[in-house]
């Protein structure tokens, strides 16, 4: 019971950082300029990274703790 409890938190906090870290980058795509320039596809690398960081999470929770 206390695992599942820090998994359903652990899934809630890396589902929320992919959440702001694509806000954050569609924030600086639209802002334009020098800063779209400089931190756009950084932002958008990492979003990919956290995504994928919290699929591979999800799945291996969805398959090692199926009832």
């Amino acid at each position: 019971m206390f695992t599942g409890t820090i998994l359903k938190i652990l899934s809630i906090i890396l589902l929320i950082a992919v959440g702001i870290v694509l806000i954050l980058g569609i924030g600086t795509l639209f802002k334009g300029g020098e800063t779209s320039k400089k931190y756009s596809n950084k932002l958008m690398q990492l979003r990919v990274l956290l995504q994928f960081i919290a699929v591979l999470a999800l799945v291996g929770f969805a398959y090692f703790f199926k009832n």
